[in-house]
């Protein structure tokens, strides 16, 4: 299978042939799986202590009194007397479910299903309409796979990427992303993440380039190296599948990737 090579100014420079991960079958429920199991090791696990809300001194009153028979803080005389306390739903009491440290949250996968995955997204980016489906705004002259030459990896300011992906006719793809970058509030804001933004494209270099250093200097563009691509990558939310720019070296070191058909395929062929 061939496509297409184009400069960074847009216009075509020749073709290549693309690697056998590229023949691999659409798979969406495995890309699916392998995603939420791969999400799973970011996770950090948490726990409460098991008598947090629960050590205060606090014993029902009974019936008779005209009030709930809530456990009530013993003593008299200081604001926390007469309070409700050691069970949950009142103030500074207990947290009915705490989350437990001991529960399993790390979803493991197998390596082959996992590879089998990868491979499946990957082979995914050549089909414009999963592309669109997904809500990636690309032109009719725009076609699938996109691989650009090296030139691209030597691109060291973020105007000069953004003209790249606007001749690449992308523009109205980042138009997009950019517009629905959102304000957050709460927890997030205090944690460093002021605002979300939509997702764009996933330009994937080679595992010498620089380029990563541009990564997310545009508004929902993402740059990864051949060998650090991963299935969270390309299908972000579980959907595949995301607008995705090859350079060359990355379709070169892509050749050394098999699904586990494909390696069943060589051994029956030899």
């Amino acid at each position: 299978m061939k496509a297409k090579v184009v400069a960074v100014s847009g216009k075509e420079t020749g073709e290549i042939e693309l690697p056998v991960v590229f023949d691999t079958p659409y798979r969406p429920e495995v890309i699916h799986k392998v995603y939420v199991n791969l999400l799973s090791h970011s996770y950090q696990r948490q726990g409460r202590y098991p008598a947090a809300g629960e050590m205060v001194s606090a014993e029902s009153r009974n019936t008779g009194l005209g009030i709930a028979r809530l456990a009530r803080a013993r003593g008299e005389g200081f604001p926390r007397a007469g309070q409700a306390a050691g069970v949950a739903g009142v103030r500074h009491g207990r947290v009915a479910h705490p989350p437990e440290s001991w529960k399993i949250i790390y979803k493991k996968i197998n390596h082959k299903e996992k590879q089998l995955g990868l491979c499946s997204a990957i082979a995914a980016t050549t089909r414009k309409e999963l592309v669109q489906q997904r809500g990636h705004k690309i032109g009719d002259n725009v076609k699938l796979p996109i691989i650009v030459s090296n030139d691209i990896e030597s691109i060291a300011k973020t105007k000069d990427l953004k003209k790249a992906l606007l001749d690449l006719g992308l523009g109205d793809d980042i138009a997009r992303a950019s517009m629905t970058r959102k304000a957050q509030s709460g927890t997030a804001r205090r944690r460093g993440r002021p605002a979300r933004s939509g997702t764009s494209a996933l330009i994937v270099v080679g595992n010498n380039s620089k380029l990563v250093a541009l990564s997310r200097s545009i508004s929902g563009v993402d740059i990864k190296h051949a060998k650090d691509v991963s299935v969270i990558d390309l299908a972000p939310g579980s959907k595949p599948i995301r607008l995705t720019i090859f350079s060359q070296s990355a379709i070169d070191e892509l050749k050394s990737l098999q699904a586990p058909m494909h390696k069943v395929m060589e051994l029956i062929n030899k």
